[in-house]
């Protein structure tokens, strides 16, 4: 076989057409090579069991554990009386309950005799509030066992695999046995000169030790040698789109003293933040270079971005070029045009009367425009009439056309598909310069990971004039007083002139109702906005003005909404995350968010930054039914405790793990990150990023390092290649 063929083998040649297709279906493993790739979650020691005493409910979990004590019960059901197995099992540090019914009572009771030691996989639930396993498979640990050889993990550390209800990890740990000896052909990416350097176990050795490791050290050296492939060859991707970014031609958009963006800084009303100063000289430096600008604008909500984004959009518009800024929802799309052409005044109406002699159009464009309006902005952005444009991916049309598009600005990087932004990035002559914001912050490390290829500017300060927050948890099922008081903390604001949004995690209306129906049979489902805005308004809030915002209503409908709380003529607003990013009423003064425990760590953040943008403090009240000590509560908990979003979304990926850190929500493919925790693992990303910037100055198209090449093909499949293509 050749070097690389061995772990290109398809799993059903070597497992059998059942276990391969289980393992293609379930766990997305398709070759020799994936499967080697699915390393052990943890290692139980044969003298060590596991603990029982925190499960996580709901998940599927493997245990290994002691038979405490097993009986079988009689009991009448609907077909007559029937025969319930109980099992308790234990380990020292709690007690588990496992249940076998009907005719799968008979083997269970014959093997699993007290004092037996097995490893138990099922999926965790709760009846009569006692923790169980309802049927779990289970594999028994002892020698030689007839004709089933159960010691084939003869080593003292037994390996737990992430595993399915279709196939326990004892099973994948038979078929990794099966293919293990292919480790041998693995063909290694990094340059022997690194490894040398670094100390690290060659990759066959690695593979063998983190599936069949004698001790903890083999277990470690593994680890250490598997989080740096995972990380190199993720930096040589980045590092050489950063490297063909800069063969790529652009117009250079050079800063034109006494054009739009003097104008519109000498009426300014304030001075910018020395972060926005700062910022802004960053984008301007890049914008008058002759390759394409790529640059990642974080900053935490209320910093300031979309003045620093316009900014650069006028200095654009200076030099002859046209801005455009994608929004990923008609509600931002519609405030961010509001805001812009209010903050511009008179040099916003290019060509109309009153309109200053330097004036630019600034046109909306979304999919529920009229056709005539629609008409109108595509005529003027052909024309080059209009200098910025602002929509959603409406502008990625192919009837849309630019006289000479200068500049992309995405806003909120994550919600749009790369696809997307590839597509408008594609309307210039020559490709424009690119500046993506998100309001989401995002740990340095991550940034490296996920950003790599992009430059990175952070607005840390908040512009004068912003108040504090405060944050607070309210239990609700522990006291109920507690919510009572919420409600009359909401009066309180909007009997001082004020106005408040409650926001709940769903809508509530028939079609959201038939599918939380299947999600939660045996939970409570989470408020919706309808019913809740209808209690609100009918009990505690009753002779306040209320009204509702959710995503299924109509696009005239949602700005109509918007535009009367905007100017007061609305007290609460129920809603949806509608609301998260963009929305700005400097008036909202509070914010009540119904279930918070529902929403993550960074969507809280989000949340709580639309109150408290004006001169008077902002408050926000987490509502929760969650127990004290669940981790529901510590994550709000977290939340409440601090205003820095840097700090927040360290915790939310820590809880979250890496799960989607490489956009594989965008691309469609399983992360390739299974050993690296990015935000555990800063110092090997940041040393990977290093070396990989070294090797592709030396070798820009790898032709010295086919190893390499070779995982590089393998991490960027045709979809991750275009994903990272498109930035």
């Amino acid at each position: 076989m050749g070097c690389v063929s061995a772990l290109d083998v398809p799993l059903k040649k070597q497992l059998g057409a059942a276990t391969a297709k289980v393992m293609a279906e379930h766990l997305d493993l398709h070759t020799v090579g994936d499967l080697l790739h699915h390393y052990p979650r943890r290692y139980a020691e044969r003298g060590e069991l596991t603990t029982l005493a925190d499960l996580p409910l709901d998940e599927h979990v493997t245990v290994v554990a002691r038979v405490a004590d097993a009986r079988v019960l009689t009991f009448n059901g609907a077909k007559g009386r029937g025969q319930r197995l109980e099992v308790t099992i234990t380990d020292g540090s709690g007690r588990l309950q496992l249940v076998f019914f009907g005719k799968g009572v008979h083997k269970p009771h014959k093997e699993l005799l007290p004092g037996t030691r097995a490893m138990f996989a099922g999926k965790v639930s709760v009846f009569n509030r006692k923790t169980q396993l309802a049927h779990p498979a289970y594999e028994l640990l002892r020698g030689e066992d007839g004709g089933t050889a159960v010691d084939s993990w003869a080593g003292a550390l037994i390996p737990i695999y992430p595993a399915t209800t279709k196939l326990e990890s004892w099973k994948i740990a038979k078929a990794v046995d099966a293919v293990l000896p292919a480790a041998a052909d693995a063909a290694d990416p990094l340059p022997p000169a690194l490894r040398e350097g670094r100390g690290l176990t060659g990759l066959p050795d690695a593979l063998r030790k983190i599936h069949r490791p004698r001790t903890k050290a083999d277990v470690a050296e593994a680890r250490d040698r598997l989080k740096w492939d995972e990380a190199f060859v993720l930096q040589v991707a980045l590092a050489r789109r950063r490297f063909a970014d800069t063969q790529l031609p652009a117009t250079p958009r050079r800063q034109v003293p006494g054009g739009l963006l003097d104008a519109f800084d000498a009426k300014l009303p304030f001075t910018l933040t020395e972060g926005q100063e700062k910022v802004s000289k960053e984008i301007f430096d890049d914008l008058a270079t002759e390759h394409p600008m790529h640059r990642l604008l974080q900053g935490e909500v209320g910093s300031g971005k979309t003045m620093v984004a316009l900014r650069a959009m006028l200095a654009v518009v200076d030099a002859g070029g046209q801005a455009a800024m994608l929004a990923p929802t008609e509600v931002l799309a519609q405030q961010h045009h509001r805001s812009i052409t209010e903050m511009m005044g008179e040099l916003a109406e290019g060509g109309m009367l009153g309109g200053a002699d330097r004036a630019t159009k600034v046109v909306l464009l979304t999919g529920s425009m009229g056709a005539a309006a629609r008409r109108q902005a595509l005529l003027d952005l052909v024309t080059g009439e209009a200098g910025i444009v602002i929509g959603t991916h409406a502008l990625i049309e192919d009837k849309v056309r630019f006289h000479d598009l200068g500049l992309v600005v995405v806003d909120e990087q994550h919600r749009f598909g790369v696809e997307q932004r590839d597509a408008l990035r594609g309307k210039g002559k020559q490709p424009p310069h690119l500046l993506v914001m998100t309001a989401t912050p995002i740990p340095r490390t991550v940034a490296m990971t996920v950003f790599g290829d992009l430059e990175t500017s952070v607005l840390d300060q908040l512009p004068a004039g912003r108040s504090p927050i405060a944050t607070h948890v309210v239990p609700a099922a522990d006291k109920p007083h507690f919510l009572a008081r919420a409600w009359e903390r909401v009066r309180e604001e909007v009997e001082n002139g004020h106005q408040a949004y409650v926001v709940c995690p769903r809508i509530g209306d028939e079609e959201d109702d038939k599918r939380k129906a299947k999600d939660d049979a045996e939970k409570r489902p989470p408020l919706a906005v309808l019913e809740v805005a209808d209690q609100l308004a009918r009990g505690p809030l009753a002779g306040l003005r209320v009204e509702v915002l959710h995503g299924r209503m109509a696009p005239d409908d949602k700005d109509a909404v918007m535009r009367r709380f905007a100017a007061g003529d609305a007290d609460v607003l129920v809603a949806t995350t509608v609301i998260e990013v963009g929305v700005n009423v400097p008036n909202a003064t509070a914010m009540v968010i119904m279930d918070a425990d529902r929403f993550g760590v960074s969507q809280l953040h989000q949340l709580r930054g639309r109150v408290g943008r004006g001169s008077a403090p902002g408050l926000c009240l987490l509502v929760t039914e969650m127990p004290e000590a669940s981790p529901a509560r510590q994550r709000l908990a977290a939340v409440a405790s601090t205003l820095d979003g840097f700090e927040l979304s360290r915790i939310d990926l820590e809880q979250r793990r890496e799960g989607d850190v490489l956009g594989q929500a965008q691309s469609g493919v399983r992360s390739s990150l299974r050993m690296l925790a990015v935000i555990d693992d800063e110092e090997v990303i940041a040393a990977a990023r290093e070396e990989a910037v070294a090797v592709v100055a030396a070798d820009p198209g790898l032709e010295h390092l086919p190893e390499l090449r070779t995982a590089l093909d393998a991490l960027l499949d045709k979809e991750r290649e275009q994903y990272l293509e498109k930035g």
